[in-house]
């Protein structure tokens, strides 16, 4: 006897993304693309701001010497960790790249719905 609104089947079962078993994987990829946005967000964020109190810093050190490579030290690790977290998006990348065959796997995937 058939139902009133026909048979429901597991999209995820038959699914090809290129990504392998997507019932297993999709909620750790997605995990690991936020992971990965949050901090390098967080991180700019903290950088930029970092920077101008630096830069304010580096102002009001009115010729004092102590004052001034203090804030030389601080704009000099600011730039430090933004080129740090411009190396792990490009290892994330990169990783992905060699698993996945796409640069974006990690860093943004694409999962594809029922019927594309």
């Amino acid at each position: 006897m058939a139902s009133l609104f026909g048979e429901i089947k597991n999209p995820l079962a038959t699914m090809d993304t290129g990504y392998g078993d997507l019932s297993s994987s999709t909620g750790l990829v997605y995990f690991i693309s936020n992971i990965i946005k949050l901090v390098t967000v967080a991180a700019g964020l903290f950088a930029f701001i970092n920077l101008i109190l630096a830069g304010f810093l580096y102002i009001s050190a009115g010729g004092d010497s102590k004052k001034t490579e203090e804030a030389w030290a601080k704009i000099y690790m600011s730039l430090i960790g933004l080129v740090i977290v411009v190396a792990a998006y490009a290892i994330a990348a990169l990783v992905g790249m060699i698993l996945f065959g796409n640069a974006g796997a990690i860093l943004s995937p694409t999962i594809y719905g029922p019927g594309e």
